[in-house]
């Protein structure tokens, strides 16, 4: 059965007029045979070799091998044709530069599937059966001529074709090399089928065991045809012959990785002011984020140290405001502009109601929500560092100062006429939260046995990290003396204070109206009273290196949960408070409340009304605040509007307010450093663009030894690959240096650490961006790749 056969091919082309280079040429070949085919040029010798072996396409007729027709066959059957059942060798030897003569021949194997040991035994075995098995680490420009025409000799060989093509194999060497090749390739068609085009007439004769003469596109002559009878052979050929059936090639993304990196180490200089150029806007990004990410840190820090200072505080009454202010009528005329217009002009003057745009929303704070908050901590331990609770009960606090006992007043702007605590906020006196860890973790103890205080009767002193105390609070003491320094231990252990009871603070009077006590009255009560003492059990100090300057707790006393708990149960019983509970006046003022708000809150003064009028809830980061809210807003969930709980988070605003103008400059900086990304990238595509100009000829050796277009593609997209992580890597390694200069200067100048934070994330984040970018920029100079045509590509040098 013959190998090859050849009916009636027909081939034109077309470049402004058609010129037809195959006049039905009909061959039939034999399994092993050494043809040589001659004719002047423009005969059709090399476009008939091309079609031979699948580089170029035939218009009409068919070619078979084995009696299997090609003509139906797509781009990947002639792939796979080219690889397993042809070898060429060039007259230009046709060898990629940049891989050694042993990688030259394995790369046809690559294309196959063959497993790398085998790959490079059947490469070596190639090589040394033609002689060259001790230069297998040489590249091809420290070879000869007929070296390389020999290395081009294995690599035909090593997949074991069924054909050799050659190309003026001889036509570049002289004539005691020509005769080594002529030598190989007689030898090699003992067992296969050699077809070689040529010039030199001599060689074929000598050699060659049939001549074929071709002339404008016809055969002429044919010196050992096959006798085959033509009509059983058509009749096979045109009932459907059995498709060439030849697997599928595929170049593995390590082989073009291989292949890329070889050629970029030829080109080493270019390959890193390409990467450099590409990583500018890496490190431009890069820098971004990283001072991006270290201020927020910084920030987030100093957040959370102050934290305990802006606590999510839930309150009976919490104002809303839900727009800007709207002007009411006009009382004036002579408006040059609308009402609503800011910056008027003209003779004009409007009222509006101040409060038009706010609503005065009203928590119901029932025992079922009390006890619901009561459990945050149980259900978010990560994220409470304290919950506390407001009484607004009015403590009859007695101080005993250098010469006279004086009133410990807890309130701003308290008057004789008005009872402490009773519309004021308090001042050098404030509730510890129970949780002594909380605590602890931001403040130390100073002083000789200074310790927290954990009974009802113990209390402790604040100061502030100079150790220092207001003098208005030494004169709430009674302490007016004119020393500035006192000694820790003039407090510590020491009762100064006294709480003493409503029922003998206030003394009752005609007409149910209670009087509180006198200031000619305080030494008798702290002396006599049945009250109780306090005792200072230590004193608190800012831990050092905290951000915060004032941190959770404010100058002055601090004292226990409990306390609150006895004054309240012991105010609640008092005759002041249940005569209060009864009247529709103030009994200490004898006069009539405005509304039930102004009564609710004299009672809470007065121990009346002992469940909390606020909460306050204290997160332990920003993180924590935000999982506090979801669990505060889940109580609300299916309630009416009047029904809802209403927090107010007076962190809030001041973090967001932060957060949005670091956002808007990092996003500004990342913009600007974005154009030189979109620069870089666009460079990195005419560099690649450039790339696949320079290496034409060898997509078209690897067209074929019968890598498809895909592989091609597949080449180019390593090679940007390849760049673009190498322009990553080397942004992020300047990046990271940059950021220590960075840190260095901004600590010298700041006392700030680290404010330039580059995180593995986001430089693991740019380097796969510069990679992904690099690709898109390569993807149509890699796509014009995989449109070139082998035969021209061959030709390119």
């Amino acid at each position: 059965m013959s190998k090859l056969r050849l009916t009636d091919i027909k081939k034109s082309y077309h470049s402004g007029e058609t010129v037809q280079a195959l006049k039905g040429i009909s061959l039939e070949f034999r399994e092993s045979e050494f043809v040589s085919i001659l004719g002047p040029s423009g005969c059709g010798k090399t476009t008939l070799l091309n079609i031979v072996g699948g580089l170029d396409r035939y218009d009409e007729g068919d070619l078979s091998l084995g009696g299997r027709s090609t003509k139906h066959f797509k781009d990947r059957d002639w792939d796979a044709y080219r690889n397993h059942s042809i070898g060429f060798v060039f007259q230009n030897y046709n060898l990629i530069a940049h891989q050694t003569i042993l990688q030259n021949v394995e790369i046809a194997m690559t294309l196959s599937g063959v497993p790398v040991s085998e790959r490079k035994q059947k490469a070596k075995a190639a090589l040394e059966s033609v002689g060259l098995g001790s230069k297998l680490d040489k590249r091809p420009n420290q070879l000869s001529g007929g070296q390389m025409q020999r290395v081009a000799i294995a690599r035909a060989l090593v997949n074991d074709p069924d054909i050799i093509l050659a190309d003026e194999p001889t036509g570049a060497l002289d004539s005691q090399t020509s005769v080594q090749v002529m030598e190989i390739l007689k030898d090699i068609s003992k067992t296969k089928l050699v077809i070689m085009v040529t010039h030199n007439a001599d060689l074929a004769e000598e050699y060659s065991s049939r001549i074929i003469h071709l002339r404008d596109g016809e055969v002429q002559s044919d010196s050992n045809p096959m006798l085959n009878d033509k009509t059983g052979y058509e009749q096979q050929s045109s009932s459907g012959a059995e498709k060439l059936s030849l697997g599928k090639t595929s170049m593995s993304l390590v082989t073009a990785a291989s292949l890329s990196f070889k050629n970029l180490l030829t080109k080493k200089g270019r390959t890193l002011i390409t990467s450099f150029a590409g990583s500018i806007g890496i490190i431009g990004v890069a820098l971004v984020l990283a001072l991006s990410t270290g201020l927020s840190n910084y920030i987030s820090k100093m957040q959370s140290e102050t934290l305990a200072g802006f606590p999510l505080t839930i309150s009976e009454n919490v104002q809303q405001i839900e727009g800007p202010p709207d002007s009411a009528a006009g009382i004036l005329t002579g408006n040059s502009g609308g009402k609503d217009d800011e910056f008027p002009n003209g003779d004009v003057l409007y009222s509006h109601d101040s409060a038009a745009n706010t609503q005065q929303h009203t928590n119901v704070l029932t025992a079922s929500y009390f006890d619901y908050v009561s459990k945050i901590g149980q259900e978010l331990p990560g994220a409470v560092n304290a919950v506390t609770y407001g009484r607004d009960v009015d403590m009859n606090i007695l101080a005993k100062g250098d010469k006279d006992v004086v009133r410990f007043e807890t309130t701003v702007n308290a008057s004789p006429d008005m009872s402490p605590g009773f519309g004021s906020a308090p001042t050098y006196w404030q509730e510890l939260p129970d949780n002594e860890e909380f605590i602890t973790s931001l403040y130390d103890f100073i002083g000789e046995g200074s310790r927290y205080p954990t009974a009802e009767n113990e209390v402790a002193l604040v100061v502030d990290s100079y150790n220092r105390l207001d003098q208005a609070f030494f004169e709430k003491l009674g302490i007016f003396t004119e020393n500035e320094e006192y000694k820790l231990s003039d407090f510590i252990g020491k009762k100064i204070l006294k709480i003493v009871p409503n029922d003998q603070f206030y003394t009752e009077k005609e007409n149910g109206i209670f009087a509180p006590a006198t200031a000619e009255s305080y030494p008798e009560l702290y002396e006599d009273a049945d009250g109780m003492e306090l005792t200072i059990t230590g004193i608190l100090r800012l831990k050092d290196g905290n951000a915060s300057s004032s941190g959770y707790l404010s100058e002055g006393i601090v004292y226990t949960p409990k306390l609150t708990d006895y004054i309240v149960n012991d105010s609640a019983k008092s005759a002041i408070a249940l005569a209060q509970q009864a009247s529709d006046r103030d009994v200490v003022l004898n006069t009539p409340f405005a509304n039930e708000q102004a009564k609710d809150a004299r009672l809470r003064a007065l121990g009346a009304v002992t469940t909390p009028s606020s909460i306050n809830i204290y997160p332990k980061d920003f993180g924590g605040k935000d999982e506090i809210k979801q669990y505060l807003d889940a109580y609300n969930e299916g309630k009416s509007e009047e029904d809802r709980i209403v927090y107010t988070d007076m962190s809030e605003m001041i973090g967001s307010a932060i957060q949005t103008v670091l956002d808007t400059v990092s996003y500004v900086l990342i913009g600007f450093a974005a154009i030189s990304l979109v620069v870089s990238t666009i460079m990195i595509g005419i560099i690649t663009y450039v790339s696949v100009l320079e290496r034409t000829k060898e997509i078209g050796i690897l067209r074929s030894i019968g890598a498809r277009k895909k592989d091609i593609s597949r080449l180019f997209n390593a090679e940007t690959l390849i760049v673009g992580l190498v322009a990553g890597t080397l942004g992020i390694v300047i990046s990271y240096l940059l950021t220590l200069v960075i840190n260095s200067v901004i600590a010298n100048l700041l006392s700030i650490e680290g404010i330039a934070q580059l995180t593995v994330t986001h430089s693991a984040i740019l380097i796969i961006g510069s990679m992904l970018l690099t690709l898109i920029a390569g993807m149509i100079p890699a796509r014009a790749a995989t449109k070139k045509d082998p035969v021209i590509a061959l030709r390119t040098e």
